[in-house]
């Protein structure tokens, strides 16, 4: 195994060369696998960005760990990002952005940062009866953000909460459309549907790839909404606004790394992405990360 290679520097960090910031990447993070839900969708709306994808697989779920913990994997990473000239940084993670997206933007305020947050605004709106079912993480219905959240915009709607225990670790394994994976959901689902709810939230970016098995639980009078696309439509005004925006060529690509096993990220994105991805490591030292 060769050397680990620096990817980080104590020297102050910048963004990248101003004479060629339109062509720098929009960075994507998440806990594992989830974000790819999210970079899907960016790549659908800014098909010329290039794009780079990190999953911190060596230590997902978030959904358990400590606010201190997710925040100092948040900043971590967020270092790595910026050192290979990252312009813009996508914390699509719902449990990173509600424990860590205040504090990246004060560590880091030159950055631009778009976070996730579970779409109640969206949801309590649509709502029929009143009534709106959330499955998100542990970590997630914690958070400071999400109370925020709730107090502006659920006030008037019944919200049920479910953090769907074990699904984001059957979700990493591939775990997609099994039995298992069907016993878990109907598990948290089936007590909601029970009480009339009839919006559902994915409140973490794992669960948009069990969407197939929720559609087949919940039936087609139960909206489902995942925070993907508008995430998408966000990431584009802010580079407009800023003046970041890549200009109109050919597809750009993916460059993606994961902390944990490079064919574990690679085989899930073969399976759910319409164009495979091929996978660097990048390891933490001193909680710093390198590539390898």
């Amino acid at each position: 195994m060769g050397q680990s290679k620096k990817v980080h520097s104590s020297a102050a960090l910048q963004l990248c060369n101003p004479a060629a910031v339109n062509l720098c990447p929009i960075a994507v993070f998440d806990s594992g696998v989830g974000g790819l839900s999210v970079l899907r969708h960016i790549r659908a709306e800014l098909p010329h960005e290039q794009l780079i994808y990190l999953a911190d697989q060596a230590n997902v779920p978030y959904g358990s760990r400590s606010l201190a913990e997710i925040q100092a994997f948040s900043e971590g990473i967020t270092h790595f990002l910026l050192q290979l000239n990252a312009k813009l940084v996508v914390v699509a993670c719902n449990t990173a952005s509600g424990a860590a997206l205040t504090h990246l933007r004060q560590t880091f305020p030159d950055v631009p940062f778009v976070g996730m947050e579970p779409a109640v605004k969206p949801a309590a709106a649509q709502t029929k009866r009143g009534k709106v079912g959330v499955l998100a993480t542990a970590g997630t219905f914690q958070s400071q953000r999400y109370e925020a959240l709730m107090a502006r915009f659920a006030q008037g709607v019944l919200v049920f909460e479910d953090s769907c225990q074990g699904l984001v670790a059957l979700i990493e394994n591939g775990q997609t459309k099994s039995a298992e994976t069907e016993r878990l959901l109907r598990a948290c689902v089936e007590p909601m549907l029970a009480k009339g709810v009839d919006t559902l939230v994915l409140g973490c970016t794992h669960y948009p790839f069990v969407r197939p098995l929720l559609t087949k639980i919940v039936g087609p009078d139960v909206t489902i909404i995942d925070p993907a696309p508008a995430v998408a439509r966000q990431i584009k005004r802010v580079l407009q606004q800023r003046g970041l925006s890549a200009p109109a060529g050919k597809m750009r690509v993916v460059r993606a790394f994961t902390t944990g096993e490079a064919g574990r990220l690679a085989g899930f994105a073969r399976q759910m992405l319409t164009s495979p991805l091929a996978v660097e490591t990048a390891v933490w030292q001193n909680d710093k990360l390198y590539t390898r």
